[in-house]
Formats: structure tokens, C-alpha cells, sequence
């Protein structure tokens, strides 16, 4: 996925990835990626968990929205079959456990020249 996402932004397209091995997806340098702790097969959630998915999703669209710079890896909070998830009613603002992730990720990497 990383290495399509990367050709995919040299034609001027903003990507995002969504992994559960975040070594792999940093390896094949993904532009913007989350990372979830959580089981293959289910990088969206649970089966009939809408509500989970959904937050996932505007998750993946707030990294395309504000993400300052390509090569950006957020590992999310998120815990699997442990956590309650509200309906998500607002799909232009990024959650707490987003930016807090944002904020993380940013203080602890450095932009590329």
C-alpha cells in the first residue's frame, strides 16, 4: 500500500494508509499513516461495530485534512474490544485521541528538508 500511496502523491493526490504492522508500513515509507494495535483482517473494527468503524474513518480523513508534512505516523490509542465508541456526529473536527496523537507523533518526529 505505502508504495502505491507514494506514487499516487508524486501526481499531486494527499494519501493516507491505515496499517496494523506499523514496521512494514514504515519501511515502505507510507505518506501519512495510522497505526492500530489491532488484529489482521480488521483495520476498520469489529464486524458490526459501526460506530467504532466510523471513528476509524473520520480518524483517517482528519490525517489528510491536517497532517503537516508526507512520512507522518500516528499510532492511535484505540483498544481493541475494550473501548465504547460514540456515533460520530461531526466529521470536519478531529477527536481528542486524534490530536493528542497528532501532538505525539509531532514531538517526537522531525519533518523532512
Amino acid at each position: 500500500m505505502g508504495l502505491l500511496a507514494r506514487e499516487i502523491e508524486a501526481c499531486g493526490v494527499t494519501t493516507v494508509g491505515l496499517a496494523l504492522v506499523q514496521e512494514l508500513a514504515v519501511a515502505v515509507k507510507a505518506p501519512r499513516l495510522l497505526f492500530l494495535h489491532w488484529p489482521f483482517g480488521h483495520a476498520l473494527g469489529e464486524p458490526g461495530k459501526v460506530n467504532q468503524q466510523r471513528t476509524i474513518l473520520r480518524e483517517l480523513f482528519s490525517l489528510a485534512r491536517v497532517a503537516p508534512y508526507p512520512g507522518l505516523v500516528l499510532e492511535l490509542p484505540y483498544r481493541w474490544k475494550r473501548q465504547t465508541y460514540p456515533p460520530v456526529v461531526d466529521w470536519t473536527t478531529e477527536s481528542e485521541a486524534f490530536t493528542q496523537a497528532l501532538a505525539r507523533a509531532l514531538a517526537t518526529e522531525k519533518a523532512p528538508l
